[in-house]
């Protein structure tokens, strides 16, 4: 064992509903506070799924292809997928795992391709869309958990410098589509602003309820594309400026790891450039012509 490999089980292991261990593990990496089971719950489970799928699939939902895609990994590896091959502290552990493998195997060939193994692992399913799942986590999170991603964040960046870096996108990411203007693509345009892979943004309910107190909107109880069919209603003019300075944040935000994680940091900045501009231009326009092609659309 290695601790660099018991790392990533510790935080994996703090992915899942917090237990008795979880406190004195918590301490012993220097998280501050309590991890509470109402927060885990908060955070995970209505502010950020823990599943590659959400962030990196065309849909920004569970499963779908960008799921079929990591079991597919963990076949090449020669193991039988877990039922969430995706979830965070699967891929965590899994990390682990090849950490050990390659440090443990003798022969220098082998070695190697365990070497690729891991670094295929952390550029293709981790660093793809984890360290935009972690700077979002972080604000929507209590201090424990808000701990937790700042060490998980700086985990991953730390083996991004010693694996060395991938020189193609990841494929999750070059096959992910654009987002269209909502006159090219009426049906998906909201939609496509929920997909963070297409927009660039990750908008939590949290994001949506500080929009309401923003822009003194009603918050209606729903899905969030029932909530923003809501705000655009009351006032399209307002929530599309909002929207667009949040693409613009998160595009300065996705800037700021550029030197760590090259072509990803690229990607996800010019997503949300794009879609800051298509909220513009919908902005120009009086908000008219969204609010009348989501409305057709729905």
């Amino acid at each position: 064992m290695t601790s660099r490999a018991e790392l990533f089980r510790a935080l994996a292991f703090l992915c899942e509903s917090p237990g008795s261990a979880s406190l004195g593990l918590g301490a012993t990496l220097g998280l501050s506070g309590e991890p509470e089971e109402h927060e885990h719950t908060e955070a995970f489970l209505f502010q950020l799924y823990p599943y590659a799928s959400v962030y990196v699939g065309s849909e920004g939902m569970l499963g779908g292809e960008a799921r079929d895609r990591v079991a597919g990994f963990w076949r090449a590896l020669g193991l039988r997928p877990p039922a969430e091959p995706d979830h965070l502290a699967a891929l965590l552990a899994l990390y682990a795992g090849l950490i050990d493998r390659e440090l443990d195997e003798p022969d220098e060939a082998r070695r190697a391709l365990r070497r690729q193994s891991r670094k295929a692992l952390l550029w293709e399913h981790l660093l793809s869309w984890v360290p935009v799942f972690a700077d979002r986590f972080r604000v929507v999170a209590t201090p424990f958990y808000a701990g937790w991603a700042d060490l998980l964040l700086d985990a991953l960046i730390d083996e991004a410098r010693t694996v060395g870096r991938q020189e193609t996108l990841p494929l999750h990411l070059r096959t992910a589509p654009e987002l269209l203007s909502p006159s090219e693509a009426p049906r998906s345009f909201l939609s496509g602003l929920l997909a963070p892979v297409r927009s660039g943004m990750i908008l939590t309910r949290s994001d949506l309820s500080r929009a309401a107190r923003d822009l003194d909107l009603g918050l209606r109880v729903g899905e969030r594309r029932f909530v923003l069919e809501s705000f655009l209603a009351q006032d399209a003019d307002s929530t599309l400026a909002w929207l667009t300075r949040e693409a613009c944040r998160s595009a300065e935000r996705h800037a700021s790891y550029a030197s760590e994680l090259g072509g990803i940091s690229l990607f996800w900045r010019e997503r949300a450039e794009a879609a800051a501009a298509l909220l513009s231009e919908g902005l120009s326009t009086g908000g008219a012509e969204v609010v009348d092609v989501t409305r057709r659309a729905g």
